[in-house]
């Protein structure tokens, strides 16, 4: 098989062997059409000629595809070329948990951590009724995000292994013997059931990840033996050794989970993966045991017993308030998020607009823009995978009225004002209502709406429309009614299309009841719990944690649960079901260092994006803020030719040195400052920073002695200023609010902008500056060319468009766009280039979105 590297199947051109098991071979492939690498597992010909064993891959694929999990390994396609069957799957960069256990045990955390992923991965597969019936360490990948679970080519839906009586063997197992006789393979992690030829189902899987959790956390497997034979009495007969008397410090509630994991009756087991992830989280990770009580009271207590009642009895009192104040803390405590269902609704890629349930809660209606085509409209009923359209293209879902009617936005190619209209959703022809609305509700009796509408550069409430309730020069975004239609809901952003916000509380007046204590840096998505005592909303303060929250019209605030990824809420349904919209970011970087180069993937880690481009087209400048957080930032090289990266300090990336020496970045403090980075030896500095209070960006001069940077001074607005590395204070070049950082090729001029949008060319002399042309909105200056004479400016967007622009005559010519493959929901965020346009790089972010209904919310 190894005749297969070099080779293509459809799209995905073969790169190496990267492992090999009984069902096939694992080979690293590059998918030209997405620009990812992947992995491929093929069946060897020898093997797809077996019914079989053909049936078996097959099998493998359909079960694959149809469990979604963070921790599962993601299919991405299944095809058939020449002759040989093949799966896509995500590539998982990281080592075996079998490798990782030849370096010892793992440490408590680890176990825990690890375990909980695992079972909750079991945990997705079995309520789709998938068995895995192979777990075993070499089937678990361990990644920088944490435990993937492999290789399904075992698992089974509902059908027994065997005929009773015999004696169930992995295929994948090897069937050699080591020096001393003894067996290695899947036969240690089999449950006595299998063994014995009887069904297996989910808690052979759990008594599997005992025996994992077992060798994780000791270092030994449970079970051994030096047959085939004494391995099985062994598992079938023989409790393991105590896990303390292996690693004396292992918990004693981490061994308690692992025995009830490895009961011999499946009865005795935890019964499912669920209760397993709940009780690993549980684990405190300390010794704990009984307390011993004294059995009886001596004759001078006795006599001291009717003094002691009254003490007890205001003990009892205390003890009872400080019962019934634990209690209400309890009900204010955050649900566990291991103890909630998510189950997808949606399963293609794209955006979605808004969801609501129906008036029943059967079924959940939905906009959606898939696969790059406009927006439109799909319901679909509980249970069911797939989605159907409605034919209302172009719409956006707003919301839906008690007697079964949708409000929806017409015209709807982007997220904007429209034009609202209703219709029935059995389906009908939409009868148009009112012209620039933003959002909108159904009052409880179907008779009004309260809609958001942007008038006068101010966004106001509106109930019945024309009649206005509240207004702000911010934004107002989720409007959203109390079922007894006395109170209205809204999240506040201070400014027009912000992230930032509050949850509001309105009576039907327009008076504010109660608003969020603190204002949110994200806050998205708000409903009303079917009782109206609360509002609850989704919000973030930096964006690592997204929290559900709770407000009441009285001001109490509570959390409602952890939410993970990068999920919001949508809308809350009559049965207390809560519909969560999950957004997927991919964050990256591409170019090439000549024409005659493909492009190819150049970020690193999770959130990448281009800084500079060496001259010479060798060196990319970049930034990783996956790495902190926040605004604090990695500083990174890495050669174009897409060797490793190395990372050389903490701030946000500007610019390299015209000699490659040095990287220029700004640390944001306090104090806010330019740094000097060295790329090879040397220590980082920073220089005089004089009056300056911000900066902004920062670039070099040619003769790499000085550099030039757009800044502020208290109380003034930008501009450019040069500052000489050798000394002195920074010297301003452009007037205020002229601002620039890129330098021509011989250093006499500097390109700048105004607030206005207009380019200006500045001398670095001081001189005055002089207007260029007016650039569009969101346009920036990209790069000069070699000659001096032009200018490449760019404009984000899907792709980023850019063109050369004469700094004499202001004329204007288009020259390229930058776009990733697969450029559906993409966006471009900018773009480096060297000066003759022969090397590039982009830093781009694809969205996609997916609907989930989660249950077990109080």
């Amino acid at each position: 098989m190894g005749a297969l590297i070099g080779k293509t199947l459809s799209h995905y051109r073969i790169v190496e062997n990267i492992g090999a098991g009984g069902m096939g071979e694992v080979y690293r492939a590059h998918d030209a059409r997405l620009g990812r690498d992947v992995a491929i597992k093929v069946l060897p010909p020898h093997l797809s000629a077996t019914p079989e064993v053909r049936a078996r891959f097959e099998r493998e694929a359909r079960t694959i595809s149809q469990l979604n999990h963070p921790h599962i390994c993601t299919l991405h396609d299944v095809g058939h070329q020449d002759g040989v069957d093949y799966l896509v799957m995500e590539l998982v960069e990281g080592e075996t948990l079998a490798q990782r256990l030849e370096k010892g045990p793992l440490s408590t955390s680890e176990v825990l951590r690890l375990g909980a992923q695992i079972a909750d991965a079991l945990d997705r597969a079995h309520r789709d009724g998938v068995v895995h019936r192979d777990l075993k360490p070499g089937n678990v990948m361990l990644t920088k995000s944490g435990a993937k679970l492999m290789d399904f080519g075992l698992a089974r839906t509902s059908a027994p292994i065997q005929e009773a009586g015999a004696t169930a063997v992995s295929p994948t197992m090897s069937r050699s013997l080591t020096a001393e006789g003894t067996i290695v393979g899947t036969l240690q992690y089999m449950a006595p059931e299998q063994l014995e030829g009887k069904e297996a189902d989910a808690r052979s899987d759990i008594w599997a990840l005992g025996c994992v959790l077992y060798e994780m956390a000791t270092g030994a497997r449970a079970f051994e033996g030096k047959s085939q034979a004494s391995l099985i009495a062994a598992v079938l007969k023989v409790e393991p050794r105590s896990m303390t008397e292996l690693q004396p410090l292992t918990p004693l509630a981490l061994e308690r989970v692992v025995k009830r994991c490895l009961e011999k009756s499946p009865e005795d087991r935890l019964q499912s993966a669920r209760d397993l992830a709940f009780d690993l989280e549980g684990v405190s990770g300390s010794a704990s045991g009984a307390i011993p009580v004294a059995a009886g009271i001596g004759a001078s207590a006795r006599r001291r017993f009717g003094w002691h009642l009254v003490l007890a009895s205001a003990l009892a009192s205390a003890l009872l308030a400080a019962a019934i104040t634990f209690l209400i803390a309890q009900s204010n405590r955050p649900t566990d998020a291991s103890r909630l269902t998510y189950s997808r609704l949606t399963f293609q890629r794209g955006i979605i607009g808004e969801a609501r349930f129906s008036p029943d809660g059967k079924t959940v209606f939905y906009s959606a823009a898939w696969d790059g085509r406009p927006q439109e409209v799909f319901e679909t009923r509980l249970g069911f995978p797939t989605s159907r359209a409605l034919g209302l293209t172009e719409t956006k879902l707003l919301s839906i009225s008690k007697d079964g009617r949708m409000a929806v936005l017409l015209g709807q190619r982007e997220n904007v004002v429209g034009t609202l209209a209703e219709v029935p959703i059995s389906g009908g022809a939409p009868r148009r209502i009112l012209e620039d609305v933003w959002s909108c509700d159904w009052s409880p009796d179907g008779k009004t709406l309260a809609v958001v509408r942007r008038v006068g550069g101010k966004e106001r409430l509106e109930m019945p429309p024309g009649r206005v309730l509240y207004e702000t020069a911010g934004g107002i975004a989720g409007v959203r009614l109390s079922h007894d239609g006395e109170s209205i809901a809204i999240i506040e952003h201070p400014l027009h299309m912000d992230s930032r916000g509050s949850a509001v509380i309105l009576d039907t007046t327009g008076r504010v009841v109660s608003r969020t204590k603190e204002e949110w840096n994200y806050v998205i998505g708000l409903a009303w719990t079917p009782d109206d005592r609360e509002v609850w909303f989704t919000a973030s303060k930096d964006g690592a944690m997204t929290e559900l929250r709770a407000i009441s019209p009285s001001g109490r605030e509570r959390v409602v649960t952890r939410v993970p990824g990068m999920m919001f809420l949508t809308d809350i349904g009559p049965n207390g079901q809560v519909l969560l919209q999950d957004i997927t970011l991919q964050v990256g970087i591409r170019g090439r260092r000549s024409p005659l180069e493909e492009e190819r993937e150049l970020g690193w880690f999770d959130f990448p994006y281009v800084a500079d481009i060496s001259g010479d087209g060798e060196t990319l400048l970049f930034g990783e803020s996956g790495i902190y957080g926040g605004n604090l930032y990695a500083v990174c090289l890495r050669g174009m030719d897409g060797s490793p990266p190395v990372r050389l300090g903490e701030g946000r990336p500007c610019s390299l040195s015209p000699d490659g020496a040095w990287a220029l970045a700004l640390h944001f403090g306090p104090p806010q400052r330019l740094i000097l980075l060295p790329t090879g030896a040397g220590d980082s500095t920073s220089f005089t920073r004089g009056r300056i209070e911000n900066y902004y960006d920062a670039g070099w001069l040619p003769d790499g002695t000085s550099i030039v940077f757009a800044g502020s001074e208290a109380g003034h607005a930008q501009r450019t200023y040069i500052q000489d590395l050798r000394g002195g204070l920074p010297r301003a070049i452009s007037p205020e609010g002229i601002a620039g950082w890129r330098a021509s090729p011989d250093g006499k001029f500097v390109a700048g902008r105004s607030r206005d949008n207009r380019l200006y060319i500045c001398p670095t002399s001081g001189d005055s500056a002089r207007f260029v042309t007016q650039l569009q909105e969101g346009e920036g200056v990209v790069q000069w060319a070699s000659d001096g004479r032009s200018l490449y400016v760019g404009h984000e967007g899907v792709s980023m468009s850019v063109s050369k622009i004469d700094v004499a005559t202001g004329r204007r010519s288009p020259w390229r766009s930058f776009s990733p493959p697969d450029s559906m929901n993409v966006r471009v965020e900018a773009a480096v280039l060297t000066p003759d346009g022969r090397s590039f790089a982009y830093s781009y972010f694809r969205t996609s979105a997916a609907l989930y209904l989660v249950e077990g919310l109080k």
